[in-house]
């Protein structure tokens, strides 16, 4: 299926886990990508030639989510490498796992800026590059709306502020075509947050059906909200959970 066939796609953070998966599934359906990496340089360098394998043009783009001006500039980097930009993914992301009291603040710091920050200057620089049809698409997490686990308190915070960012950019760029919407993972198998590290089985009896989802299982639903299909699909979010918030 070459739904986005043309189509030019910007991905922060997507080196690995998730964000590559994205970046896989929007070159399958014949998306051209960029994507955005911190120190990743060697997944960078694998991904960016498995996605010209899958016949897309790829860039991979260095730039840490927590300097502003980084954020910034790798937008129009996309967009000028790319030879435009339809579709925004705001993927990047931070998680600390600590009780508030004992949060240092450069942690507290490190998720607000990238999770929160990065996402708003992101968009705000992809505007002038999309048109009708554009779309943002943000990462957010089943843990924005319902606090399943303890510990997470501040992480939560900096998704559920994606809910509202969601609804209010979507009016601003409503009269201009372009959709604004929000994809919510749950426990996922990644490197980050394995399927079998510690803690998995607690986590695995909030999941309705029991399992973890796959990387992939979040990208089928960028792909979806990014198609032609999703055209009336705005201000809103996504629930990938498995049932967590069932």
């Amino acid at each position: 299926m070459k739904d986005l066939l043309g189509k030019r796609a910007f991905i922060t953070g997507a080196a690995r886990g998730i964000g590559a998966a994205i970046a896989i599934e929007l070159a399958e359906r014949g998306a051209d990508i960029a994507f955005s990496y911190v120190r990743s340089a060697d997944a960078a360098d694998k991904l960016r030639a498995n996605l010209q394998h899958l016949g897309a043009k790829a860039f991979a783009i260095q730039a840490d989510s927590l300097d502003p001006d980084a954020v910034k500039a790798s937008v129009d980097d996309a967009a000028y490498l790319l030879g435009g930009l339809d579709i925004l993914v705001n993927n990047a992301g931070v998680a600390f796992i600590s009780p508030l009291e004992d949060m240092p603040l450069d942690q507290i710091d490190q998720i607000i800026g990238v999770n929160i920050r990065a996402v708003v200057l992101a968009s705000q620089a992809a505007i002038p590059h999309l048109g009708d049809g554009g779309r943002i698409i943000n990462i957010g997490s089943c843990l924005a709306e319902r606090v399943a686990f303890e510990s997470v308190t501040v992480y939560s915070m900096s998704k559920s502020a994606l809910l509202s960012f969601t609804r209010g950019l979507a009016r601003e760029l409503g009269p201009r075509g372009i959709t604004v919407n929000t994809v919510h993972p749950g426990p996922t198998d990644t490197d980050m947050n394995p399927a079998d590290g510690a803690g998995a089985a607690a986590m695995r009896s909030h999941i309705a059906l029991g399992r973890y989802g796959t990387a992939k299982d979040v990208a089928v639903a960028v792909g979806f909200i990014a198609s032609p299909s999703a055209r009336h699909i705005t201000g809103t979010g996504l629930s990938v959970d498995g049932g967590v918030n069932a």
